[in-house]
């Protein structure tokens, strides 16, 4: 007797099982993913150091210098790069100055050529700056700013000392 109850068990179950695998159905649903690469530069600048000015009148030789900027932008994105008159009060970005002890001070300027006979300038008031074009940000391109100190009366005339500088680079994209 427990044979006959046990079947019919098994064959319910077995039954409830082989229904709801035949009632499984599968559905699909779809969604779109977007993203927006935005232009983007970061910037950043090595040092320029003139090292010792000896302004020798009888042999007047003026000091070169010249330091990298480097610039990473987004693939495709332009950007132009500007250089203030720096932080030493009276400067321009035409005649730039060095502030030494008291009130000393030292000319000198930045170009965007070695030949040095094109001032690098802020953008404002027609000055050249200096731009191009991002590869990846990935990838470093490098800009180099080239300084000179003239060995100028006004500059033979300074007091021995420390001399510097603060200037900003701006990059625009």
């Amino acid at each position: 007797m427990r044979k006959h109850c046990i079947a019919p068990v098994a064959a319910a179950v077995m039954l409830a099982v082989a229904g709801s695998a035949q009632a499984a159905t599968t559905k699909t649903a779809t969604f779109g993913v977007s993203a927006t690469v935005a232009p983007n530069c970061l910037v950043s600048a090595a040092n320029l150091a003139f090292g010792n000015y000896l302004g020798d009148p009888d042999t007047p030789v003026n000091v070169d210098a010249s330091s990298d900027i480097s610039v990473r932008c987004s693939k495709n994105a332009a950007f132009t790069l500007a250089l203030n008159a720096g932080s030493t009060a009276g400067a321009s970005v035409a005649q730039r100055l060095l502030a030494g002890p008291g009130t000393e001070k030292l000319q000198y300027n930045l170009f965007t050529t070695a030949a040095r006979d094109i001032g690098f300038g802020d953008g404002a008031s027609g000055s050249v700056t200096k731009g191009g074009t991002g590869t990846g940000m990935a990838n470093v391109l490098t800009t180099t700013v080239f300084g000179r100190l003239p060995d100028n009366a006004f500059n033979q005339a300074a007091a021995t000392g420390a001399y510097s500088d603060t200037v900003t680079v701006s990059i625009t994209y």
